[in-house]
């Protein structure tokens, strides 16, 4: 695994790899919409995450919550759900990943589910 810190934003990379697809959480405070999407474009920037199959996120902003699947169907609303357990305002988190080849069914929302639970231990929210 990989950690990483830009323009607001914590990245842990290759945390989850699973017949083929690969995974990465990343996150950080965004009190507003166009915050959150800032944030999105910075991972972006890298060229590794502007490549990749899927990067989902959720957040709750001003007490609403948003999410974008971004074609991985399901999976942002998983991560609001777990925003919403812990509590956590103001704040995006974002799951990538890396498409292997291999369908992954509902194994794929058991990795989204842990990849947003190592952010919460490796941030310490939640």
């Amino acid at each position: 695994m990989t950690e990483g810190q830009a323009d607001g934003l914590r990245v842990y990379d290759k945390i989850i790899s699973d017949r083929g697809s690969r995974y990465a959480v990343s996150g950080g405070v965004a009190r507003d919409r166009e915050e959150a999407l800032a944030l999105l474009a910075a991972l972006k920037r890298q060229k590794r995450f502007a490549k990749a199959t899927h990067n989902t996120w959720a957040a709750i902003l001003a007490g609403e919550p948003v999410k974008d699947d971004d074609g991985e169907s399901g999976a942002g609303a998983l991560i609001l759900q777990m925003l919403e357990r812990a509590g956590l305002t103001d704040h995006v988190v974002i799951v990538t990943r890396w498409y292997g080849g291999k369908h992954l069914g509902g194994d794929r929302f058991r990795h989204v589910a842990d990849a947003v639970r190592h952010y919460f231990s490796e941030t310490g929210l939640g």
